[in-house]
């Protein structure tokens, strides 16, 4: 089962200038090494049977035959083959040259895509020697190859996987480029083929050019150029392969070789088609394109062939919501960004200058802190006017009591102390409930106690109480229900637990010494809402990650399941590559087992969350991304995770 990926390769032959029997062969040695290792499609560069530098013996009759024969002899190797080949030569129809992309299957050319834009400037003059695909009638047939072939821009071709488009090198270029209507006209994956010269600066251009577009259709992309063996008379071919998805380039080949290349990655169909059916503004387009005529495609089948067996070679990210690499800073930066600027304009909206928030000494409330004094630093207010309330119970251990309270000094807050336990025993006591009895009543009584007092002093100041919880505690429903649900603004609600620990990890090194090193011990602490009391050695006895599971692994869950629709089969198959090592795949499905118990019994809580600021591609606001009904049934995801 390959949960919806399809193998995808760009090659980089070496090719000789007007010498398409040796052509072919280093052609037809790539797509063996592809077919063998389970790849589906194979796209070689523009006029690759040729070699696109040949210049004025374009018009030569030999060369014309010879590049037929060459194609004559790739369909025959192809007969035995399952793969399908992309390549490129010149043909000759009713008086003109057409720069064209044939596609190759089972002994038969499924079609010949001809180039639509055809440069003629600097170094290129290619409307010299060909036409452009805008001058063919519709239904334009030519006879190569012994078999009748349709010539035209204007079709697709669909496999048992996926449905894909060709165009040709400046054709990308264009400011409305044929692969864009190509993908409004169903297709999922481009194939370039290009023989795009190389200067300084342009390796990195093509890069963002080539994600933009990707990105843009939603779609796979893969592109492969020219490479060694083409003709350095003015310019350098440095054979230039990418193969994208969405924006993210999946692999790369190593420009200057000298040696014939082959670019392997798996995409992604169904996380295409689940951002396609979720954007409207593609859908949008692709019903404007259809009044005028724009995505009408010709779309052919290929042959019926077996499911493509391969190696997975994609990386699966294990932190999907953690930046990393370069960007790291400003990521991190322009997430703590938008928490502090969200909590800025309720403050100022509201008219108070005062926000009381529960500090735990733990990382949610931490962070909660964090972000209230950049907003306060935003707003020019004093810090004295965040309250921070350490509330002391049962479960309360001198690690994160001392934390919570030299960080509120340290930042120079007003700090108030109440403990709850008296209060809590009174309570229950008033609903003749056994306190040696640590049950949901036990703990969940601590946390309503805990919210009472924040609530109550937000009014006796004036202040709002900024809540504390965050996105992978609201997907668990791991909170209680009016307690620490509860809040007049939720900076962290769009935010996971993963990323709450690499944020307060990334602002506690930009903190002056004391406040950085109380930040990374509370980064290094257990996670734990510490309503059970400490063990024999004062250390926390009631660990979250050991109740609800790992929150790297639930992070990951929340990720493809929410932003991708993937099915619990897929989610499971990820996580165990992601986390190949750590996690095997019964540990695995045990928790995306209670991931998926836990997210559908805990939705009504989701469904009157308080206000907080998206930060990210996942959001479980009723008012935003997520919209489910507390009731529904889980029993079809379960019965899945069941059969893992």
């Amino acid at each position: 089962m390959n949960y919806g990926f399809v193998k995808m390769a760009a090659a980089v032959p070496e090719v000789r200038v007007a010498d398409p029997k040796f052509n072919v062969q280093s052609i037809e040695n790539l797509v063996l090494q592809a077919e063998g290792r389970g790849v589906e499609v194979i796209c070689m560069p523009e006029l690759s049977l040729t070699g696109y530098s040949c210049g004025d013996l374009f018009a030569q009759q030999l060369l014309l035959d010879e590049a037929e024969m060459a194609l004559l002899h790739l369909m025959n190797i192809s007969r035995s083959l399952d793969i399908i080949s992309i390549v490129g030569l010149p043909v000759p129809y009713k008086g003109s040259l057409f720069n064209c992309a044939a596609v190759v299957q089972k002994g038969k050319i499924l079609g010949l895509v001809p180039k639509t834009y055809l440069p003629n400037y600097r170094e290129f003059y290619e409307q010299r020697w060909f036409a452009s695909a805008t001058q063919l009638a519709p239904e334009a047939e030519v006879w190569i190859c012994g078999q009748l072939v349709r010539l035209s821009a204007r079709q697709l071709f669909r496999t048992p996987t996926c449905t894909f488009g060709v165009e040709l090198c400046e054709d990308l270029w264009a400011t409305v480029s044929p692969s864009s209507l190509q993908a409004l006209g169903g297709a999922e994956i481009i194939f370039n083929l290009s023989a795009d010269n190389d200067a300084v600066g342009k390796l990195a251009y093509l890069r963002n050019l080539l994600s933009q577009q990707s990105a843009q259709a939603l779609c796979g992309y893969v592109y492969s150029a020219a490479g060694f063996g083409e003709s350095t008379q003015d310019v350098v071919f440095s054979g230039k392969a990418f193969i994208l998805e969405y924006g993210k380039v999946l692999a790369q080949a190593k420009p200057h070789s000298l040696t014939a290349q082959i670019v392997e990655a798996e995409i992604d169909i169904e996380r295409l088609r689940s951002e396609r059916r979720v954007n409207t503004t593609f859908t949008a387009n692709a019903a404007f394109a259809a009044r005028f005529g724009l995505q009408r495609y010709t779309v052919v089948d290929t042959a019926l062939i077996g499911q493509h067996e391969f190696e997975f070679t994609r990386e699966v990210n294990a932190y999907p919501f953690v930046p990393t690499g370069k960007d790291l800073d400003e990521r991190c930066e322009e997430i703590f960004a938008i928490q502090a600027e969200g909590l800025a304009k309720r403050l100022t909206h509201t008219r108070t200058s005062t926000a009381v928030i529960g500090i735990s000494g733990g990382l949610d409330s931490t962070l909660a802190l964090l972000v209230a004094v950049k907003a306060f630093d935003l707003l020019k207010l004093d810090h004295r006017g965040i309250v921070g309330v350490t509330m002391p119970g049962f479960g309360t251990t001198d690690r994160t009591y001392n934390n919570a309270v030299d960080l509120m000094h340290a930042l120079g807050i007003t700090m108030q102390e109440i403990n709850i336990s008296k209060a809590v025993i009174q309570h229950f006591d008033d609903i003749d409930h056994d306190p040696r009895v640590q049950d949901t009543t036990y703990e969940n009584a601590q946390a309503r106690e805990r919210t009472q007092i924040l609530m109550d002093l937000a009014n006796q100041l004036g202040g709002l109480v900024i809540g504390t919880g965050d996105l992978s505690e609201l997907a668990l429903g791991w909170c209680t229900y009016n307690g620490d649900h509860m809040s007049m603004y939720g900076v962290n609600a769009g935010v996971p637990k993963t990323l709450v620990r690499h944020l307060v990890h990334w602002v506690a090194g930009r903190q002056e010494d004391v406040a950085s090193k109380i930040l990374f011990d509370i980064v290094d602490t257990p996670i734990s809402p510490e309503l059970i009391p400490a063990d024999e050695n004062g250390e926390i006895r009631q660990k979250t990650e050991d109740l609800v599971g790992p929150y790297e692994l639930h992070d990951f869950f929340l990720y493809y399941i929410m932003r991708w629709g993937f099915r619990p089969s897929k989610v499971h198959f990820l996580a165990t590559m992601a986390f190949a090592g750590k996690y095997d795949g019964e540990t695995i499905k045990h928790w995306l087992t209670t991931f998926y118990r836990r997210f559908f019994a805990q939705q009504f809580k989701r469904s009157c969350m308080p206000d907080g600021p998206k930060v990210g591609s996942v959001s479980l606001s009723p008012r935003g991304d997520w919209r489910m009904p507390s009731d529904a049934s889980r029993d079809a995801w379960l019965e899945e995770c069941e059969g893992l």
